[in-house]
């Protein structure tokens, strides 16, 4: 056998829960960063501790590198399970690394390598992982010293004989992947970059926790749910650092109220959740709605009804989110397509909510946040945080009706005055009312915010030729996916329109799609939840659309197939 992997390989290792996947991902991902590879990394795994098949991707590339693809080009499997599981993704240039004497599978692609074997000998199974590390660095060609050094940084805070335990296994995996290397017999032939050696590696979980840092956020409230526990994991972890108030509330119920208590006091607040949790908080949506109180909420995708698939990806919870809460009132709806405009959304998704005194939903999926890629460091503004609070007069009234339809808020003990909220219709003042005109002028005043917000809206970017006849719509995590589609079919008139801001749309979205001969619209749902909102906001039908809904992202493979049937 002899294969030469050049410029983009995609390496997949699967096993149980349990096995030590997401380490191995961990490691490489990070080791291959420092080396100065592009690297994506993404997973999907069953809603389960122990057992399962699970899978990591890790897509290494001599250019920039940001979606999921079918192929395997290497495959490390733990289990026989895992191959069975994997069978759809593996075809005859697949090569596949496993230890013959614990697992039973032959092919031609099949090379034995004595991992559980060599495991056991350094004192547990459970060093297959760290061995399966020292094989893929080993095919790239990496200097062993290097090895050691990265597995000392990478278990500093183990005991010595775990480091050295880890090192010798990692030094093991490594003896066979070079001796492969050398050999020709596999080998990876990928461009390195030294500027990506300054790129920050991090997962879009923690994209959209450090972007709601740099909004101001301060306190978050929540209780876990896959996948939106993520952000606030990576607001714990920041949370000495940046004085941000961390709590783990009863119920989702709690957490929503929690939060909007904390803009009433003058914070910045937000919640984390998934879309059953997300289906608690409606009611405390509403109280947002009637008492104008900014609220930041991310909703972290997974597909239902009820429990559904809760290890899964969707795009399912668009209209969840923009139907929520009962009554009338505004809101707005972002939907970040890459690490990059998580981070600068949810800087933004604050500024809004602060501004316009309404919910401002951030809206995310499983693949999403559980993804990893290198990226340039984010650029940050000088500008300070601007906090729209008043400091209130002994005659302040918290909904004063005026030509414009934000009032100005003020907050406890900032000033003379008193800060009445209801949760009931209410006068000018805050206390409850059933005066029926003033009923009217107030609701009127709530729903007038969208003018300026329709007028601010983003408008959608355009990748591609602007003399386009097929426009293909992503949006949200489907971004990258598309962009790569797109840019690999041979078809000179196609072109790519993501949305990141899904509410309310702009008029000026419109002429976008005037000009596409064909649009396909491309969505992670059965329903065609956002073309059917580009109908009622834009007045556009759009006829054909990719949907998908078991619960597993696009690849580019994939949907350049689709594509092309379309055309």
């Amino acid at each position: 056998m002899g294969k030469i992997i050049k410029d983009d390989v995609s390496i997949v290792i699967s096993g149980e829960a349990g096995q030590g996947i997401q380490t191995i991902e961990k490691f490489l991902t990070r080791i291959l960063k420092e080396e100065g590879f592009n690297v994506f990394a993404t997973k999907e795994y069953m809603s389960r501790i122990r057992g399962g098949d699970n899978s990591t991707e890790l897509r290494i590339s001599s250019k920039k590198v940001r979606s999921y693809v079918d192929k395997i080009d290497i495959l490390i499997p733990l289990t026989l399970s895992s191959i069975k599981h994997l069978k759809n993704r593996i075809d005859n240039k697949t090569i596949i690394l496993i230890d013959k004497d614990s697992i039973n599978y032959e092919g031609d692609n099949v090379v034995h390598i004595p991992i559980e074997s060599d495991a056991k000998e350094i004192g547990n199974k459970i060093f297959s992982n760290t061995i399966a590390v020292g094989i893929i660095l080993g095919l790239f060609g990496l200097q062993k010293n290097s090895i050691k050094e990265y597995m000392e940084k990478l278990f500093s805070k183990k005991s010595e004989e775990i480091i050295n335990k880890n090192i010798n296994a990692a030094e093991k995996g490594y003896e066979y992947g070079k001796n492969f290397y050398d050999e020709n017999k596999i080998k990876i032939d990928i461009k390195k970059d030294e500027k990506v050696k300054n790129h920050i590696l991090i997962n879009g979980a923690e994209a959209v926790a450090l972007g709601c840092i740099y909004g101001g956020c301060d306190s978050i409230f929540s209780y876990p749910m896959t996948p939106g526990t993520g952000v606030l994991l990576s607001l714990a972890e920041y949370s000495n650092d940046f004085d941000i108030l961390v709590e783990q509330a009863e119920d989702e119920i709690a957490a929503i109220n929690m939060a909007i208590g904390g803009w009433y006091a003058g914070a910045r607040s937000m919640i984390t959740t998934s879309g059953g949790g997300f289906a608690l908080m409606t009611e405390g949506i509403s109280l947002a709605g009637m008492i104008d109180s900014p609220v930041v909420a991310h909703i972290a995708q997974r597909p239902g009804p009820a429990t559904g698939l809760p290890t899964r990806t969707a795009q399912e919870d668009l209209n969840l989110v923009l139907y929520a809460g009962h009554g009338e009132f505004e809101r707005v709806i972002y939907a970040p397509g890459s690490l990059e405009e998580a981070f600068y959304l949810a800087k933004k998704s604050f500024e809004t909510a602060d501004k316009y005194q309404i919910p401002v939903f951030i809206l995310t999926d499983q693949y999403f946040v559980d993804s990893y890629y290198n990226t340039e460091e984010f650029i940050l503004e000088k500008d300070k945080i601007t906090k729209n609070i008043v400091k209130t007069d002994i005659d302040y009234k918290r909904y004063k009706i005026n030509d414009k339809p934000i009032s100005p808020r003020g907050v406890p003990s900032f000033g003379e005055g008193i800060v009445v909220v209801d949760s009931d219709e209410h006068d000018e003042a805050g206390h409850i009312t059933e005066n029926l005109d003033l009923r009217v002028k107030l609701n009127e005043r709530r729903l007038n915010k969208i003018k300026e917000l329709r007028k601010n809206a983003l408008l959608p970017e355009l990748i591609g030729v602007n003399s386009y006849e097929t426009l293909v719509i992503s949006w949200g995590s489907n971004k990258n996916v598309v962009k790569e589609a797109v840019e690999n079919i041979e078809h000179h008139k196609i072109s790519q329109l993501h949305f990141n801001q899904l509410y309310p749309l702009p008029e000026k979205a419109k002429d976008y799609l005037k000009k596409a001969h064909k649009i396909i619209c491309v969505e992670n749902n059965a329903t065609g939840q956002f073309a059917e909102l580009i109908k009622k906001e834009l007045d556009i039908k759009i006829e054909n659309k990719i949907l998908k809904y078991d619960g597993v992202v696009f690849s580019s493979e994939g949907l350049i197939e689709k594509i092309k049937e379309l055309i």
